[in-house]
């Protein structure tokens, strides 16, 4: 249980944003410094001056990729891939916008290709070496962070773990503060206790502390304020960690209405300029797809139209955007249309698929027509798959979370369906894994996640076997 506390935490990075520490600051620069840092240096090698457009290049750079998204917290190969992805997209975008402006003849075609190869190169070492040296920094004498915390129970031992497991978080907890009897408490407290609450705010005075965490109960608030007020005569930072950051967060963040805060515990990732960014990107994607795939998709019309009688598209009720109801296109691939309160779910060997109908499932072609679907804004080319109207009414209630994946329109393809999740989900533990990876992308979207997802999925759509 204590666990599954201290997961949810961190995919909240609700404890990377009680502080901008010097791990989080190298987060945000160490990116968009090195991609400029390797143009200049790549310049200056080739014997370029450091003029006007250099100066504009490397400015708006910086812009584009501030702050940067790689944790130290992150596994190596997850960030092997986010860097792939960002650095791939970064020239697509920066080639993209010279090739339209014709910025992009100011610049020798040989600087350009030695800062592609260069800086990823660069920002592994760098980011490698860091990874090493950052943690014997943080803890060296001095460089510590003194906390204390007040509360203990689970959410407040998971805070303290953390602090004690992660060394880019800087932090040494000196102990805890409870009213409880000792015998109350959890078994494994990983600090010892100092005191009760009221003598919180002596200790703090006395022993230099600089962070306070309230990990007490949201029920306890007119205590919590009794507490605060205690504490206004110290220097210390004082963060209140609420128990409800130990339901499962999507895009959990504080957030203000006018002037009043509040906190987002279940929201999509694409409001503001991530929703521009997200429909821009579907739009000229699908368009370009659509154009490019034109005699595929009249050779796929015509093979359809042979295989058997019926029509040539198959039309199917499906949940999108906040659980409305849309009609998503399919070339058929079978001998059926199904759609009605009981859909059941192709099975290898189904005698419904026709013999050009396999194969198109097989190898996703029958998904094609659904770029149309990005066009008329009901999907989106990567998102949670969506399921037929009928699945969607047994499983919302037998999957906790379930109707969260509708807080964002449904994809062509998926982060369930490239880790190994497509096609037929026989049993309720593989829907529900579907949908712990669908509720992962939720929290972690990024436009390089997407690309990643888009690039995965061409490299294993030809040899899955999973869909029927």
């Amino acid at each position: 249980m204590l666990q599954q506390y201290s997961n949810r935490l961190l995919k909240g990075n609700l404890l990377r944003r009680t502080g901008f520490t010097l791990s989080t600051a190298i987060e945000a620069f160490l990116y968009p410094s090195i991609i400029v840092l390797c143009l200049l240096a790549v310049a200056g090698y080739h014997g370029e001056d450091i003029g006007p457009s250099y100066v504009i290049l490397c400015t708006l750079s910086f812009a584009v990729t501030f702050p940067g998204d790689a944790s130290f917290h992150e596994i190596p190969r997850r960030i092997a891939r986010k860097l792939l992805t960002s650095w791939l997209l970064f020239i697509f975008i920066m080639g993209a916008f010279g090739l339209a402006t014709a910025y992009i003849q100011y610049f020798p075609e040989n600087v350009l290709l030695a800062w592609f190869v260069a800086t990823p190169v660069v920002y592994g070492v760098v980011y490698t070496a860091l990874r090493i040296v950052l943690p014997r920094v943080l803890s060296a004498p001095g460089n510590l962070r003194t906390a204390v915390i007040a509360g203990v129970n689970d959410i407040g031992i998971c805070l303290a773990q953390q602090f004690q497991n992660d060394p880019y978080l800087g932090t040494n907890v000196l102990g805890f503060f409870d009213d409880r009897n000792p015998s109350d408490f959890p078994i494994g407290v990983p600090a010892p206790i100092k005191g009760r609450l009221l003598d919180l705010s002596e200790y703090v005075k006395q022993n230099h502390v600089e962070a306070i965490y309230l990990a007490l109960p949201m029920a306890a608030q007119p205590y919590i304020l009794k507490l605060l007020d205690s504490l206004k005569d110290t220097t210390a930072s004082i963060y209140f960690v609420p128990d409800i950051f130990i339901t499962d967060l999507i895009q959990g963040r504080f957030d203000t209405v006018g002037n009043m805060p509040v906190v987002a515990v279940c929201e999509t990732p694409f409001t503001g300029f991530s929703g521009l960014v997200k429909r821009t990107s579907d739009v000229v994607l699908s368009f370009l797809i659509l154009l490019l795939l034109l005699p595929v998709l009249l050779l796929l019309s015509i093979g359809v139209k042979l295989s058997s009688p019926g029509p040539l598209i198959f039309k199917q009720r499906r949940y999108g955007l906040d659980g409305k109801e849309i009609l998503v296109y399919k070339f058929r691939s079978m001998t059926v249309c199904d759609d009605g309160d009981v859909v059941k779910q192709a099975t290898k060997n189904d005698s419904r698929i026709t013999r050009f109908g396999a194969f198109i499932r097989k190898t996703s072609l029958d998904e094609l027509p659904q770029f149309v679907n990005v066009l008329q804004g009901r999907m989106s080319i990567v998102g949670p798959r969506p399921h037929a109207v009928a699945h969607n009414e047994i499983y919302r209630k037998a999957i906790k979370g379930y109707m969260i994946r509708h807080k964002v329109k449904p994809g062509i393809t998926g982060w369930a369906q490239v880790n190994g999740y497509r096609g037929e989900t026989e049993t309720l533990d593989k829907m529900e894994k579907r949908i712990e990876y669908d509720l992962e992308y939720l929290r972690n979207w990024s436009l390089s996640l997407d690309f990643w997802i888009i690039v995965k999925t061409v490299l294993i759509v030809v040899k899955d076997r999973n869909a029927y």
